[in-house]
């Protein structure tokens, strides 16, 4: 059976040749390409695909306020980012509102069918935005037992807050955030918050 997909991109050239790409796939057909975000919505809601291939930067509706969408609406739909350059705020966002997958577009094409199908597979899959086009698939994670108190700054992280809000909340100092936040890196053999926030998703923390 068929992935169904749904595309949604502003540049109509990148969006054709994004069809153009995925037909020639037998294992994924395209059932929509929309140029905005509100087109984007309405085409999961109708069309209720496997997996949305979504544009960060759109005007209007941009990728992140699909997600928020989506996510309120509960749709079960799962998402791939896909951006020119992706900041480590709005990605953390991308993936605490639900998206699954991210990848850059100066990446060879492959790599997007490779994410969309590990996405649907039901992996987390993104991109370091390094430079170069090295893809980090997030499977496993072991590590040692995080304490209460660990496990509770990581949902706060998940949450998008930073150390000083963290800190307050907890009543303890900045630096003590830092230092279990570095504890807690150590132990799950990340590095730094987007990893921890993919890392803690596949482990069922946040």
């Amino acid at each position: 059976m068929a992935i169904r997909l749904v595309l949604a991109d502003d540049h109509p050239i990148v969006l054709h040749g994004l069809q153009r790409l995925f037909e020639r796939h037998m294992d994924i057909q395209v059932v929509a390409s929309c140029a905005d975000g509100v087109s984007a919505i309405a085409a999961v809601q109708h069309e209720r695909p496997d997996v949305l291939v979504l544009d960060l930067r759109m005007p209007g509706e941009g990728g992140l306020d699909v997600l928020r969408k989506m996510s309120a609406a509960q749709l079960p739909c799962k998402t791939v980012i896909l951006t020119a350059a992706v900041r480590d705020a709005d990605a953390q966002e991308a993936l605490r509102l639900g998206a699954k997958g991210l990848v850059l577009k100066e990446s060879p094409p492959e790599t997007l069918v490779d994410c969309v199908r590990s996405v649907y597979r039901g992996e987390t899959y993104f991109e370091k935005d390094t430079g170069s086009s090295t893809t980090t698939a997030v499977g496993d994670v072991t590590g040692e037992t995080l304490t209460p108190r660990e496990v509770e700054i990581v949902r706060m992280v998940g949450q998008g807050l930073r150390n000083k809000v963290i800190a307050e909340r907890l009543s303890i100092s900045e630096g003590t955030v830092k230092v279990h936040l570095h504890n807690i890196y150590e132990k799950l053999k990340v590095d730094g918050r987007l990893e921890l926030v993919l890392c803690a998703q596949e482990k069922g923390i946040v």
